[in-house]
């Protein structure tokens, strides 16, 4: 499974909107960094992909088990430090409530933070790189 994303500014402010298909939603910067505060920033995104996917994870790996989950809240906490800025690490908290005893429903919340793919991924390390300029000047 592969996934390509993109993030287009709006009249030429921070404000952008970030698309994958037809799902989108609004990325900018807090007011006080010179944004609109209109939307998430990247460091809200990169925990929003955590818990996503631990949300997403939980309901796919509880249909698996035959365990119906009712509600599920996955709180994530997050920062960047350092110059250049780096993630400080990323922690989550998991809150649900489902139809099996608790004692399964902490084997799942265990399983999922074994495989779950982007906490995984930030646990590795991915590599991430710069493949593409297409630029314009208008000086």
């Amino acid at each position: 499974m592969s996934f390509v994303v993109e993030t287009r500014t709006v009249d030429g402010r921070p404000t952008a909107v970030g698309s994958a298909g037809s799902y989108t939603l609004v990325v900018d910067r807090p007011v006080e960094a010179g944004g609109g505060g209109l939307g998430f920033n990247g460091g809200q995104l990169l925990c929003l992909a955590v818990a996503g996917c631990v949300s997403n994870d939980l309901f796919r790996e509880a249909d698996v088990m035959g365990i119906t989950l009712h509600r599920v809240a996955v709180r994530v906490s997050g920062g960047f430090a350092g110059d250049p800025a780096v993630s400080t690490p990323i922690s989550y908290g998991v809150e649900l409530s489902g139809d099996a005893p608790q004692e399964r429903l902490r084997d799942l919340v265990a399983h999922v933070d074994r495989i779950a793919e982007i906490p995984n991924s930030l646990r590795a390390g991915t590599e991430v790189s710069l493949d593409a300029m297409n630029l314009t000047s208008t000086a």
